[in-house]
């Protein structure tokens, strides 16, 4: 199989990448390279620099290379900066989205798998969370994500899409060539780890939570078994439902001080930190029922413990102190 891989040189779609040829399939990049790095791809891999919604220039992409599937990572992905910014999420999540999949019917690739995210569904009601649980994002980011999904709904029945849209709860971890390397980062386990390394000092949003320790809890999943996830449903895309959708989580959450504590026995030393404000919308607890994946997929993550995602993290930054300019 031959998959085009948007946003192929950031963090979730270059492990994407590599998992692919490990695989034994092709892969091809599409990428502005705004926020991904062309270090984290190895070189025999193709990369075209550009957008996803550039629909002429995609679909040339498309029929010159021979794509059989889509692997849809590219977005943009900060929840504060799609509150300030909601024009930019909507033009590059939501029209760019659309211009790519009219590229894939003009090119003739009816298979898509899509990097959406737990964001979709707000604050829920319960947990852990179903894939029926209501949709209520409670801002720009996670509601561009819904309204792609609801397109790869019609357009499965209008057009014959399949697809199948990946709902992520919290990636962590490394592999040996890739890594977390934002700017700004959002990111728990990254910002832990710098904390280590002595750039900043943590800080703790909220520790009065109605949770065992008073801090948040998240459900972690390795980066790698999230690329072992596309694998599955790319394959899944070659028959079956025209539109469907799975959470990719542990179903088991750890909590904000339990991250720190596992990085502490990690690194071998005090992190610092703060306790801050609680954050705005931050639910107490947030945990994906995640057996679909498991019944349907056969899909289970392999790496599921906090020595594993953290370790892996921790290694990768030690090789890479500087990131990918180093």
């Amino acid at each position: 199989m031959k998959v085009l891989v948007t946003g192929g040189a950031g963090y979730v779609g270059s492990v994407s990448v590599e998992a692919l040829l490990a695989a034994g399939h092709e892969a091809v990049v599409l990428d502005d390279l705004s926020t991904g790095h062309l270090g984290s791809l190895p070189s025999t891999v193709s990369v075209v620099r550009g957008s996803v919604g550039d629909r002429q220039g995609v679909r040339e992409l498309l029929e010159r290379e021979r794509i059989d599937a889509v692997l849809h990572c590219a977005a943009r992905s900060l929840v504060g900066e799609s509150v300030a910014e909601p024009a930019k999420y909507y033009r590059e999540n939501v029209a760019g989205g659309f211009a790519l999949l009219d590229a894939m019917r003009a090119g003739g690739v009816g298979r898509l798998v899509f990097s959406s995210s737990a964001a979709v569904y707000g604050v829920p009601e319960a947990t852990p969370i179903p894939e029926d649980a209501p949709l209520r994002p409670v801002n720009p980011y996670g509601e561009t994500k819904r309204a792609f999904e609801a397109a790869l709904h019609w357009y499965g029945g209008a057009y014959g899409l399949r697809s199948i849209s990946l709902r992520y709860f919290n990636a962590a971890g490394a592999t040996e060539r890739s890594g977390e390397d934002h700017d700004p980062e959002t990111h728990l386990v990254p910002n832990v780890l710098a904390a280590a390394l002595g750039r900043h000092e943590l800080v703790v949003f909220g520790d009065d939570y109605p949770t065992p320790d008073g801090t948040a809890i998240r459900d972690y999943i390795h980066v790698a078994d999230l690329a072992d996830a596309h694998l599955l449903a790319l394959e899944a895309t070659g028959s079956g439902e025209e539109a469907d959708v799975y959470n990719l989580g542990s179903g088991r959450g750890f909590s904000v001080r339990e991250v720190i504590d596992a990085a502490e026995r990690i690194v071998g030393r005090e992190i610092p930190r703060t306790v801050g404000p609680r954050r705005s919308g931050d639910p107490p607890i947030l945990v994906a029922a995640a057996a679909r994946a498991q019944d349907v997929l056969g899909w289970r993550p392999r790496r599921g413990t906090l020595e594993e995602m953290i370790g892996s993290a921790w290694a990768w930054r030690r090789a890479h102190p500087d990131g990918y300019r180093g």
